[in-house]
């Protein structure tokens, strides 16, 4: 089912994560890790060893150089194992190690970047708040200057992996408010820093990295933090819709690929090993067809995330290509993972089995990363139809 044309690299290494993700991320330590609502540390260095952390580091920073379709790659194969290892291993490639490559100034890809290729050092985004959405240009969160520091005061939502994560990326107000897309900037907050609370948000899936509201009073940091140094003040929103965007999106769109692919190989094989009226339900034409159909949309997905990878890797114009793929492999990926919990039938709701639990981290994907609806606008924008 993947592409017989994968260069040799990527099918060498989608060998080597899945003999680590079996030999490491078994099944029932999996389920265990999700009850729990646990992160494991001891995994997620043992990639981090593996130098995939480094796969959007440049080699003159520690790392293996940039290869944006070998980290969409490792995003599916951890997500068809394991939501938490995967989630926690976006926040250091993707977040902490493309953005300070982007957007970071030449000190902080000389601090931070070294970091993320050999300790894994991860990034939480800090840009919903309670009464921001999509409208993040609307943030309340305030930033002001005073003798060389930073004070920040506000408070965010939908902090995923703030506790494991060594800093908040957060977007601030940091001028007046009538000067909308100029007065934001993008604050590197350590998540250690005094005046920062955490108030964990209860989720029906993604279990494991927490998701959490993080109250800023009073919180300090310097003017190095400024993403992009002092000069980046004000100049958060460019910052934000550069390249990290149109990467968000395939990240999320790899994550609902790999959770659906684990469903599609899980209802495969049950319909083969589960027998009723003294055959396979295989064998009946509507779950034959539920199979086929499955197999075919999951197929559909993984060209155009692909695609849409290989898009943002040539760095040519990739708004269009990432939307794309963002609204239809996570609107397709949530239907070919109900589909397959309906061929499991109860054994597709029950506790012990996998199948419950892809059903609840996928129902999420077509919500991150921006909504179906926003990419339909995006797109729709990008494509130059008229309002």
């Amino acid at each position: 089912m993947l592409n017989s044309h994968e260069p040799e690299h990527l099918t060498l290494l989608r060998d080597t994560l899945r003999r680590f993700i079996d030999k490491e991320m078994p099944r029932e330590l999996v389920r265990k890790w999700d009850r729990e609502d646990h992160f494991p540390t001891d995994v997620y260095q043992g990639l981090v060893e593996l130098g995939l952390t480094g796969l959007t580091v440049a080699e003159e920073y520690g790392g293996t150089g940039r290869d944006i379709t070998a980290m969409i790659m490792t995003i599916e194969e951890l997500s068809a194992r394991s939501m938490a290892v995967a989630t926690g291993y976006i926040q250091s490639a993707c977040y902490a190690g493309l953005n300070i490559a982007d957007v970071g100034s030449e000190v902080q890809r000389n601090t931070l970047l070294p970091r993320v290729a050999a300790d894994g050092l991860k990034f939480s985004y800090g840009f919903s708040e309670p009464d921001v959405g999509a409208d993040i240009a609307s943030v309340r969160t305030t930033a002001v200057r005073r003798d060389g520091k930073i004070i920040i005061n506000g408070q965010k939502r939908w902090c995923s992996g703030a506790k494991i994560a060594q800093y908040i990326y957060a977007l601030v107000r940091s001028g007046p408010v009538e000067d909308r897309y100029n007065n934001l900037s993008l604050i590197l907050v350590p998540t250690d820093a005094p005046g920062i609370t955490y108030q964990p948000q209860a989720t029906l899936g993604l279990r494991g990295d927490g998701t959490y509201d993080v109250n800023f009073d009073q919180v300090v940091v310097s003017e190095d933090d400024i993403v992009g140094g002092p000069e980046g003040w004000n100049a958060g929103w460019k910052k934000l819709v550069g390249p990290g965007l149109n990467v968000e999106k395939i990240e999320v769109a790899a994550m609902a690929l790999g959770i659906s692919r684990a469903a599609v190989d899980d209802a495969w094989a049950y319909a083969q090993d589960r027998k009723q009226f003294g055959k396979p339900i295989a064998s009946i034409q509507s779950i034959r067809h539920m199979l086929a159909d499955v197999k075919t949309k999951w197929q559909a997905c993984h060209l155009m995330t692909y695609h849409a990878a290989s898009v943002v890797e040539g760095q040519q114009s990739a708004d269009v290509a990432t939307a794309m793929a963002k609204l239809f492999v996570c609107d397709t990926a949530r239907d070919v993972v109900l589909t397959c919990q309906q061929i499991m039938g109860a054994y597709g709701y029950a506790d012990g089995f996998d199948m419950e639990r892809y059903v609840r981290d996928i129902l999420v994907m077509p919500i991150l990363g921006g909504s179906s609806a926003i990419q339909k606008n995006n797109i729709a924008n990008r494509l130059g139809l008229p309002r």
